[in-house]
């Protein structure tokens, strides 16, 4: 896997997946960005979301089960001093659908968890990562 992060201006960066999507990064204006795109860290985030909600809904759908919409609310903390790193995360999923079995979608977030997410499992090696989930009928 490749990827290029090229350098706009000021903190402003441009980085490009090998599959060719772009995705623009800056800071804040405090630290001399414009707030143009996503901090480093939330990209973090948003890429282990993505990861475990991805392997959620697939698992659930190879159960059988109905899933119709599926979410993850994640929160994490960061230490204080630098370099501030994450200190805990907390994933919270909110999984829609018919007739949803309460133990398959507990399953499916603990193989994700344990199993299937690499950037969950990587992350875990140094952060406290936590989930929960709340099931809504269609």
């Amino acid at each position: 896997m490749k990827t290029k992060i090229k350098w706009m201006q000021d903190v402003s960066f441009n980085g490009t997946s090998e599959s060719g999507h772009e995705v623009m990064l800056d800071g804040p204006k405090e630290l001399g960005g414009k707030d143009l795109g996503m901090r480093p860290m939330e990209m973090m985030l948003i890429g282990m979301g993505g990861c475990t909600s991805f392997d959620v809904v697939t698992i659930l759908k190879k159960s059988r089960q109905n899933v119709t919409e599926c979410i993850a609310e994640i929160e994490a903390t960061r230490a204080d001093e630098v370099p501030k790193v994450f200190t805990s995360i907390h994933i919270h999923f909110l999984i829609k659908g018919i007739n949803l079995q309460s133990k398959a979608v507990e399953r499916a977030i603990n193989l994700s968890a344990n199993k299937y997410c690499s950037a969950s499992i990587m992350l875990s090696k140094s952060v406290k990562i936590t989930h929960d989930f709340v099931i809504s009928e269609e």
